[in-house]
């Protein structure tokens, strides 16, 4: 997360909650939330607009993780890793509802992943 910060040029006191969870869980998160009634790798949930330092929560599916990282070939580490950023990255206020906005946070993810050696 560090690294993240560092490359958005933004301070380190910041808070924020990750929690792992099973499928069903994050099932049910994302079907009350987003109206998806199925499992997803990672959600976000922002919770200090004004900047206080509070960022939010970054929900990441296990067995979902797990599955993704064996379809890539690389470890549940780095998957999970990934995974956070990316909520991290919401949390930031950025977007993948575009390809150039899914582009721009797999962009940051990356030199993030890089910077911190994973």
């Amino acid at each position: 997360m560090g690294a993240l910060l560092d490359g958005e040029g933004l301070t380190r006191d910041v808070e924020l909650s990750l929690v792992l969870c099973e499928d069903e869980f994050i099932r049910q998160l994302n079907r009350d939330y987003r109206g998806r009634d199925r499992p997803t790798d990672v959600l976000s949930f922002p919770q200090d607009a004004a900047g206080g330092g509070l960022l939010g929560d970054v929900v990441i599916s296990l067995p979902t993780a797990e599955r993704q990282a064996a379809a890539r070939g690389q470890s549940l580490e780095r998957e999970v890793a990934w995974l956070f950023l990316h909520g991290a990255l919401h949390l930031l206020g950025y977007g993948d509802e575009t390809r150039e906005g899914a582009a721009a946070m797999d962009r940051r993810a990356r030199a993030a992943l890089e910077a911190a050696d994973c």
